[in-house]
């Protein structure tokens, strides 16, 4: 198998204002790539580059062995793009916007009709194809955007934050066919969010992304095992200068008041804690353990909660407004 997506040194400006600061990585064919960070972290700009939206400030990217720049066309010829933004016609039905889209892409009507029953079969809408999209539910409208965006049989699929907003079986329904879409067709997927939950059941490799920065990248397990086997959290009374560091296993702040250990056997290591604690003088106000996940590792890596805002949110506004004009 070869690369399906190519980012070499990319960077991406506004103004002063930088969104993507010199990525690199490389996405391979038929796996799912789950793109994890916070609102404001670079992913959808970096998307917008990937699908020939943005140019690149620096840098260089291929999709399917296209530039994105030199390249454009046959970069949107053979991918297919699911952004945040709603884009169907809710006036129309499902039939009628995927009929649209289908045209646009020179499908034969015979063809087309076809794909069209399949992929709403596929999504679980047929019995809905004559409905106005207006009368969907946000779940619905979201599997009618994957379908739509698989008429004209991409290699590579871009979902941008595919089930923002979506209720748990919503999500879940979602996280079948992007799973059906590797398993069955053979689509890569390029899928970026912040649900840590999402990209642990779907990613076969994570990039963990964070102003602008790739900071650690690989397998569920493999940046989990950058945190260790368990994790104890310690919370204490308040105290000057801030909680003090324990002397067990490797110790990480991870606020004013509370420390992140990283440690192979938490059973063993708490009543450790405690005894240090009373030695250092500092009362524990909680202590709890878990295995970790990709949010530990996040907040390992960086100190803080993936659901920070950053001001991508600001520029993803302003190139919204220019495609508007």
């Amino acid at each position: 198998m070869g690369d399906a997506v190519v980012v070499d040194g990319l960077v991406k400006k506004y103004g002063d204002l930088t969104a993507v600061a010199g990525i690199s990585f490389k996405v391979r064919e038929g796996e799912i790539f789950g793109f994890l960070g916070p609102n404001g972290a670079g992913k959808t700009t970096t998307i917008h580059v990937l699908t020939t939206l943005l140019k690149p400030t620096a840098g260089k990217a291929y999709v399917n062995g296209y530039d994105v720049v030199k390249e454009a066309a046959e970069v949107r010829r053979s991918i297919g793009v699911v952004f945040q933004d709603p884009s169907l016609d809710d006036q129309l039905t499902a039939y009628e916007n995927m009929f649209i889209h289908g045209k646009i892409y020179g499908i034969p009507t015979s063809e087309l009709r076809r794909r069209i029953d399949g992929l709403l079969g596929f999504v679980e809408l047929s019995k809905f194809r004559d409905v106005q999209v207006k009368k969907f539910s946000g779940g619905m409208r979201r599997r009618l955007e994957i379908a739509r965006s698989l008429l004209h049989k991409p290699k590579v699929l871009f979902l941008d934050e595919p089930t923002l907003g979506l209720d748990p079986q919503t999500r879940a329904h979602i996280w079948e066919y992007i799973r059906k879409l590797r398993d069955e067709e053979g689509v890569t997927v390029f899928m970026t969010t912040h649900y840590m939950e999402e990209a642990e059941a779907l990613a076969d490799r994570v990039a963990i992304i964070d102003h602008g920065k790739i900071i650690a990248e690989g397998t569920p397990d493999e940046l989990k095992s950058i945190v260790g086997n368990e994790i104890i959290y310690v919370k204490f009374e308040p105290v000057n200068g801030g909680p003090p560091c324990i002397p067990i296993g490797e110790c990480r702040n991870v606020s004013r008041n509370e420390i992140a250990l990283k440690v192979w056997n938490a059973s063993e290591a708490l009543p450790k804690v405690f005894e240090e604690a009373m030695k250092l003088g500092v009362r524990i106000r909680e202590v709890s353990y878990k295995r970790p996940t990709l949010n530990d590792v996040f907040l390992y890596l960086t100190g803080r909660e993936i659901r920070e805002e950053g001001p991508e949110s600001l520029m993803k506004a302003l190139v919204v407004r220019r495609r508007m004009r």
